[in-house]
């Protein structure tokens, strides 16, 4: 290089005594010090006999001189060149929209007429459009949070944002459990939900015609798992963006569909408004609370925005923020579109009725199963399937990024060994769900407990990376809105603890009805 750097402009600066510089295209670091997917060999770690090159973005100018000092101590880790979220960087705002639309979208939102039982019209509509808010404003930070322009870093995973923000050990106690969780626990739930789809999908086209022995529930839990496990042998988190669109296009379909129905049929005969009250004021206030956890569930999604936004391309003029917002609009106004209609129109037709678990689906079955053609309740079961079997895919992606990051390799693993660990992981899965079938049930204590991950982790994330002058308008909004996340969530599982102790959950371990 002759020991000239050439950087942005025709002006050539001369720097003596220095090692050579690398200049490859401007890409953002990540936190484990990778860029992009495709590393030339040169990004590589070098030999120990060899003077190390050391990369510097070419937007870096000699103004720049602290930052470039910063810059020129990250080492590239080329892990992130073969991990599943990272190993492709071609993203863009479609991918981003239709990720974000499928796990923004789940069995979940059918139970949210269930949290208007509670707490009826007037505080629902409130409740579930503050919900809406608060959680896109939250979104909206994480979203800022996946790089930076004044240290090149991008942080791929949200554990990884926890750990560059409140400390590794720190990170650990406070995110890790919800994290797993909102992955494994939201896959074996999917499994739970898709297996008992799949009964009511066979069902309905055999319609007590078919005179084969169908299979049980277990079996069908199986079923479901082994398509889901042959489905998830796709490598990257770029390469299942079509599974995530078909997954998209079902979840809006089937939501569409399942409240239109409802609609059009009218209200069921007997139905009230009256929200339901507990016998005593204790436990008038822990359900009311027990309900705010349903509605926080319904807005998970949020531990999957940081690796969504990882898959794209990220240079000073054209950072990753901006196609990931615009993809992240798109998709969360089709949310709203399934969400306030099924929330309103379902309590609109069945009222106190509803029932609590399967929600919304249930109900299309147990009050208009005999009054809609079959092949618009043999639709929604195919949907339903169609979009468990995509979200899978998208909620377990985490999971294997994390099984597949050996340190100690300094290579992609074998694909049959990758295999391997996602089977394994899918029929674990399986394993928990036929062992704990009652999981569904807990919806409201699990969302208390995941509930910071997306309302309050992410405002005290931004007070720690950006460090807004105090008092200002911001630093007191997001101030307030971590402390009442953090405080509902502590209120919600002390709710959900108390709901189940006091209504009961019907325990059934190893038997999935």
């Amino acid at each position: 290089m002759g020991g000239v750097n050439e950087i942005g402009s025709n002006k050539a600066v001369s720097v003596a005594k220095t090692p050579p510089i690398s200049a490859p295209p401007s890409q953002f670091h990540s936190p484990s010090l990778s860029r992009s997917p495709l590393l030339a060999s040169d990004d590589h770690i070098q030999p120990a006999n060899k003077t190390p090159r050391i990369s510097t973005p070419r937007f870096v100018t000699p103004l720049g001189s602290p930052i470039r000092r910063a810059l020129q101590l990250t080492r590239l880790d080329p892990h992130d060149a073969w991990l599943p979220i990272t190993e492709s960087r071609n993203g863009n705002a479609y991918y981003a929209a239709f990720h974000t639309l499928c796990s923004g979208i789940g069995i979940q939102a059918l139970v949210l007429p269930v949290a208007f039982t509670i707490l009826g019209w007037t505080w629902g509509i409130i409740t579930l459009t503050l919900a809406f808010m608060w959680q896109l404003y939250t979104l909206y930070l994480l979203v800022q949070l996946h790089e930076s322009t004044e240290t090149g870093m991008r942080y791929s995973r949200y554990m990884q944002l926890c750990s560059a923000t409140f400390g590794e050990k720190l990170a650990k106690w406070l995110a890790l459990f919800p994290i797993m969780y909102l992955s494994g626990g939201t896959c074996v739930a999917l499994i739970i939900i898709g297996g008992q789809t799949c009964k009511m999908f066979f069902d309905v086209i055999c319609g007590g015609t078919c005179t084969a022995q169908p299979p049980t529930i277990v079996e069908w839990f199986l079923i479901f798992t082994s398509a889901a496990v042959l489905l998830s042998q796709l490598p990257n988190l770029n390469s299942i963006a079509g599974v995530s669109l078909i997954g998209a296009i079902t979840a809006f379909g089937y939501c569409t569909l399942i409240w239109v129905v409802s609609v059009i049929e009218g209200r069921t005969e007997g139905v009230s408004y009256n929200p339901v009250r507990g016998s005593t004021e204790v436990t008038r206030i822990f359900d009311v609370f027990n309900t705010l956890g349903i509605v926080s569930f319904a807005f998970r999604g949020h531990n999957l925005i940081l690796e969504i936004q990882a898959t794209m391309p990220s240079d000073e003029k054209h950072p990753s923020s901006v196609p990931m917002w615009k993809g992240v609009k798109i998709a969360y106004t089709l949310v709203a579109m399934c969400l306030l209609p099924l929330a309103i129109g379902g309590y609109w037709a069945y009222g106190q009725r509803i029932p609590e678990n399967g929600g919304m689906l249930t109900a299309l079955f147990v009050f208009h199963g005999k009054d809609t053609s079959q092949f618009i309740l043999g639709l929604t079961s195919l949907f339903v399937i169609i979009n468990a079997l995509s979200s899978f895919q998208i909620y377990g992606m985490p999971t294997f990024d994390d099984m597949e990051s050996v340190k100690k390799k300094k290579k992609a693993l074998p694909w049959w060994f990758r295999a391997i660990l996602r089977a394994m992981f899918g029929y674990g899965c399986f394993f928990v769900a036929v062992a704990i079938p009652f999981l569904a049930s807990l919806a409201g204590l699990v969302g208390g407990i995941a509930l910071p991950v997306t309302l309050a982790y992410p405002c005290f994330m931004w007070l720690k990376v950006k460090k807004p002058k105090a008092f200002t308008p911001i630093w007191c909004l997001n101030w307030v809105l971590g402390l009442l996340g953090m405080a509902l969530s502590g209120v919600l599982v002390a709710a959900g603890i108390y709901v189940i102790i006091d209504t009961g959950v019907e325990v059934s371990f190893f038997d999935p009805r």
